[in-house]
């Protein structure tokens, strides 16, 4: 595949950006000429340039609202919400990424809003009550209200933004005739940016109020329910399934059962060690030297422990180890389950082949590769044949 950058991080943000112009969520000029703006391995010059196409993008949206152009300013609400997303992911300080992020879900919701607007989709924000607070949530029906339908819940990565959703399941899901709903699950979008709700292991206690609020819905029939999950998703959809027996059939993509490997692998034996003998003052001492020499990395585990609600890497490290699924748990599962395996994963290489050995009920191998261009972690350049096939086995499953 062409190679925009030398940086391994900025070819993949590339190639998921050009992905989502299959759902609309970008435009392939304008992701041309803002990534020919930005230099090799530059997170300033990422931020602003995509910052730059946003607010274009988003004053266009404006001026096609006043002028009656709903349809057009719902379009660009999207693109411009998907650009917002780029821009805050390499913020180096915390409260430029608070900003840009604010104005990426503004420009999300004004694409919700919108979108019911046109009366060509049902687009509505729901609140799921979760231990005595509530989840933000939006669904999506492009049927009559008083039918019920098959419907699909998107789950969230750790890092995964609002308009992902849409790209990778929503457009495809409304396309085929289901409902869908995407949501904030603690230490994820609004629920860690507005609410400070940290990540948590055991996802069936999110995961099943969910559902109780889908089930009371007239639109929805409570028999028909499938979930799909997203990269670090790709654990919790599992977790949950485990637990919760509503699911008619779920998806991991990829699938995760373990999601400390990808952080332990890159940590030096002497500090596994530390970890292992629960040494935290050492540990931590030893990791705040490794980190002067390495600002970059010093962000990016700050940024990673974000969600988590933690400070200490000592207790990142120790609590990225209960994000695990055993045997008994996998025994448990007993809906139908999809499981991707891109070629390149680079995150959880062979994982998706080791859950799936794993899993007693009906499961599905899924191989993506690339010379279908549909390699590496959630097949983000292969938005449509992903879709395609994806949806195909759940239409399979759960039947219109």
């Amino acid at each position: 595949m062409h190679a925009f950058f030398k940086d391994h991080d900025f070819q993949f943000s590339v190639e998921g950006v050009l992905g989502s112009a299959y759902a609309r969520a970008a435009d392939v000029g304008e992701v041309l000429t803002t990534v020919d703006r930005i230099p090799n391995g530059s997170a300033p010059a990422w931020v602003a340039q995509w910052t730059a196409t946003a607010d274009r993008v988003a004053a266009e949206a404006r001026s096609a609202e006043e002028a009656g152009h709903v349809r057009s300013a719902a379009a660009r609400w999207l693109r411009a919400s998907s650009y917002y997303s780029e821009a805050a992911d390499k913020a180096e300080a915390v409260e430029s990424a608070l900003g840009l992020w604010e104005r990426h879900r503004s420009s999300w919701d004004r694409f919700v809003d919108l979108t019911a607007a046109t009366g060509d989709v049902a687009a509505e924000r729901v609140e799921i009550p979760y231990e005595g607070t509530t989840l933000p949530g939006y669904f999506f029906r492009g049927g009559p209200p008083d039918e019920a339908r098959r419907t699909i819940v998107h789950t969230n990565g750790s890092d995964g933004s609002v308009t992902g959703a849409w790209t990778r399941c929503i457009a495809d899901a409304l396309a085929r005739g289901w409902n869908a709903l995407t949501y904030d699950g603690p230490g994820q979008n609004a629920a860690l940016m507005r609410q400070g709700l940290p990540f948590r292991p055991d996802w069936e206690n999110v995961l099943t109020p969910v559902l109780d609020v889908l089930t009371k819905r007239t639109d929805v029939d409570p028999g028909r329910i499938a979930v799909m999950g997203i990269s670090q998703g790709g654990y919790w959809v599992p977790r949950a399934a485990a637990h919760e027996h509503r699911i008619a059939a779920a998806v991991a993509d990829p699938g995760v059962v373990d999601v400390s490997t990808t952080m332990l692998e890159q940590l030096p034996h002497f500090l596994v060690r530390l970890l292992d003998a629960g040494d935290r003052r050492r540990f931590d001492t030893d990791m705040a030297w490794a980190l002067k020499v390495s600002p970059a990395t010093r962000r990016m585990l700050s940024w990673r422990m974000r969600p988590y609600g933690l400070t200490s890497p000592f207790d990142f490290f120790t609590a990225a180890r209960e994000y695990a699924l055993t045997d008994e748990q996998l025994a448990a599962i007993s809906c139908p389950m999809l499981i991707t395996d891109p070629e390149d994963e680079q995150f959880w290489p062979g994982q998706s082949a080791r859950m799936a050995a794993a899993l007693t009920c009906p499961v599905t191998l899924l191989r993506f590769t690339a010379e279908e261009g549909a390699d590496a972690h959630c097949e983000p350049a292969a938005t449509g044949l992903r879709g395609e096939r994806v949806f195909d086995w759940l239409d399979e499953q759960v039947p219109a």
